[in-house]
């Protein structure tokens, strides 16, 4: 794209350099001095200190805030009323470049329309206005930024002289000092005089809640015990205790539902704590274990029926008996003692519930208490605060300290500040390239029409046969006059790839014979050459290729374009009948031919000596048919020149007879959507087409579209194998 739209860039950034130029020319060399000014945190925190009017600067906005005032209008009128910077001519002087001025007057011009006033300035004050026209050059030359992340200021002005940018500069930051000291005067003095008025009522309203937190207290007889009510104090133990008294009674329940449900189970095995603790079912399980011993052994020994085995057993239930009776009692126990817990939880429960209404009457009567006790610290907090800020307040007044401080005084610039040529030249060399680039970029996407092989494959989906390079068209005036009965070539295109065979134009039209040969599998072919557009060289090349094709068989070439005759004119036009009458009349074709000694082409002209309306018709007539069928017997290759495919319908009506078409198109010329819209609309000739020649391109532009890889790309290597004299 660089190399095919240079000219577009070398332009546009040569417009930019003389527009640069230009500016440099007329532009007045300006002087900028700085100065700059420290928010110094060191005071911040002396006037911290003293009081919180005023503010210290803790943070960034507070600084970007600062740079805003050095903007106001407030700076700027105390810089122009300190230095009367009105009633001094060079500062009032303009400054401006004649672009600037050309600019300034448009603004002008445009905003006094706007008004539609006719700008009536009568009612205001000259010396004001003066003053505020000095204003707006003060905030026009005038430039403040913060230095990084410090709490530094820089304060730059521009201005037609170096000591003059100097003196408004340190001006600028005088007025900006001074107006801080004025503003913390003003609001410590203002601070003061309210407080003084306020602290009054608040003593006031301080004492009245006091007393009625006092008052409220004695009438309802809330009693505290140090933080807390003694009702608070009292159910706090008493739930306290109610835990306890569960857990008691729960343990207890567990005992004695644990034995009873060893009695009920009747395992002599099963123990609770208790009965390991009693002697009597200690001394009752040591024998009932012996008798079970010599029980099992006498039945092991004498048999279970034995008289010692029945009584031995016999002991035993005894001893069991005994064993759960004294159970029985151990239960009775933890029977007691369930009731006691059960009973002292009953209590507890009750005390609580009194302690509970007690509590929560007291703790409705303190939602009242608290809201006074909260009014009266409030009241109380606002006087001590208040109290605190008047007394810093009136000592505020007296203090002349502030935040900010100059730290670098400005100096009068050595040189100007602007315009800086090098800056300019640059910018306007970037500007320019830019604008190219833009420029270069509309004019590539404007570019829709076919370049390379590679967009005729993608874009229509057919195959690419090659490229013919534009040829200038030269008459022939060394030929004689045209013998009746021959081919007259008029110009030098007419018979280009006879005069050189080995040129890239004859190598393209041998590709397209060898299509024709290989997808067209008849002995007698009919091939029609079309394109979409008039103009495109269509006519051309079915002449020339009618040529090719002569010298390998016999070829007939019919001007089948009734309309506008291309290859008569360029072959015939000295001819009286042709096509017309054979269709019309009947005339023998063979008696209207033309023939080419030297290729030995046959030519079927068309001599049109009025507009034919019905030309679809004729070639969509029997006699056409018949007249196809004769010259397919006679001839190896018959070349129908038809007409163009968009403006009218005559290809079509002949495109059942035709073996295949040559699609023509003109390179760089010819719409890519045009091209292939007029396709699908005509199925028949596009489903018939072979392929498509790229005609007229032009060989040196040609180089700046091919890409990297393409069929193209590469077409620098076999030039040598091409004899273009003409192209």
């Amino acid at each position: 794209m660089l190399r095919r739209q240079w000219i577009v860039l070398l332009m546009a950034v040569a417009v930019a350099l003389v527009l640069g130029v230009v500016y440099l020319i007329t532009a007045v060399p300006m002087y900028t001095a700085t100065t700059r000014v420290l928010i110094d945190r060191g005071n911040s925190e002396i006037v911290q200190q003293l009081s919180t009017i005023g503010g210290a600067l803790d943070d960034e906005a507070s600084v970007l805030s600062q740079v805003e005032l050095l903007k106001s209008d407030s700076i700027g009128l105390s810089t122009v009323d300190r230095l009367r910077l009105q009633d001094n001519p060079q500062f009032m002087a303009s400054s401006s470049s004649a672009i600037s001025m050309a600019v300034g007057l448009l603004r002008s011009g445009l905003a006094e329309l706007g008004s539609g006033n006719g700008g009536d300035n009568s009612a205001v004050d000259p010396a004001e206005a003066k003053r505020r026209s000095a204003l707006a050059r003060v905030q026009g030359g005038l430039s403040v930024q913060r230095v990084g992340r410090a709490y530094v200021l820089e304060i730059a002005f521009t201005a037609v002289t170096p000591g003059l940018a100097a003196q408004v500069a340190d001006g600028i930051a005088e007025s900006y000092l001074n107006d801080k000291l004025d503003a913390k005067y003003q609001a410590t003095r203002r601070a003061g005089e309210w407080l003084q008025d306020r602290i009054e009522e608040l003593r006031q309203q301080s004492l009245e809640s006091d007393l009625a937190v006092q008052k409220f207290r004695a009438a309802h007889g809330l009693v505290q015990a140090g933080n807390t009510l003694v009702s608070d104090q009292q159910l706090t133990e008493l739930n306290s205790a109610l835990i306890v008294a569960r857990a008691d009674t729960a343990r207890a329940q567990a005992r004695y539902d644990r034995i009873q449900e060893i009695i009920a189970s009747g395992k002599t095995d099963a123990i609770v704590t208790d009965a390991l603790g009693s002697s009597v079912i200690n001394t009752l399980r040591e024998k009932y274990l012996n008798a079970s011993k010599l029980e099992a052994d006498i039945t092991r020994r004498l048999g279970p029926d034995h008289i010692q085995a029945v009584r031995l057993r016999q002991e035993m239930s005894e001893y069991e008996r005994l064993m759960f009776d004294e159970l029985r009692r151990i239960a009775e126990s933890y029977q007691s003692e369930l009731e006691v817990a059960r009973s002292r939880e009953r209590n507890i429960t009750e005390g609580v519930r009194n302690a509970t209404n007690v509590s929560v009457a007291a703790s409705e009567t303190q939602v009242q208490l608290r809201e006074l006790e909260r009014s009266s610290e409030t009241y109380r907090n606002l006087y001590q605060t208040f109290l605190q800020r008047y007394q810093e307040a009136v000592q505020q007044q007296s203090f002349p300290v502030t935040e900010a401080r100059i730290i670098t005084r400005p100096v009068p610039p050595g040189g100007p500040s602007s315009p800086r040529k090098g800056l300019v030249l640059v910018a306007s060399v970037l500007l320019g390239l830019m604008a190219g680039g833009a420029i270069a970029a509309f004019r590539e996407f404007r570019d829709r029409f076919f370049r390379t092989g590679d967009q005729v494959r993608d874009i229509l989906g057919l195959e690419y046969l090659g490229a013919t390079p534009e040829i200038v068209k030269k008459n022939n005036e060394s030929v004689e006059p045209a013998a009746p009965g021959r081919v007259h070539f008029r110009s030098t295109i007419s018979n280009f790839s006879l005069a050189y065979p080995l040129s890239s134009f004859s190598e393209t039209l041998r590709s397209c014979k060898i299509a024709v040969d290989v997808n067209v599998q008849k002995p007698n072919k009919v091939v029609g050459f079309v394109s979409c557009l008039p103009g495109e060289g269509k006519s051309t090349i079915a002449v020339n290729f009618a040529q090719i094709a002569a010298k390998s068989g016999r070829t007939l070439l019919i001007d089948c374009d009734l309309r506008n005759p291309g290859a008569t004119r360029m072959l015939g036009q000295h001819a009286e009948a042709g096509l017309l009458e054979v269709l019309t009349a009947g005339v023998p074709y063979k008696s209207l031919l033309l023939s080419d000694a030297e290729s030995g082409l046959d030519f079927l002209p068309v001599i049109v000596k009025r507009r034919i309306t019905h030309s679809s018709e004729l070639l969509a007539s029997p006699q056409m048919q018949q007249l196809l069928s004769k010259v397919s017997a006679e001839y190896d290759y018959v070349v129908l020149d038809l007409p163009p495919l968009a403006p009218v319908v005559d290809a079509r009506a002949i495109a059942g007879r035709v073996d295949g078409f040559i699609m023509v198109v003109e390179w760089g010329s010819i719409a890519r959507k045009v091209v292939k819209q007029t396709l699908e609309a005509e199925h028949q000739i596009a489903e018939r087409t072979l392929g498509v020649v790229l005609n007229k391109v032009d060989v040196q532009k040609l180089k700046l579209y091919r890409e990297y890889g393409s069929s193209d790309y590469y077409s620098s290597r076999y030039s040598s194998y091409y004899v273009d004299h003409e192209s």
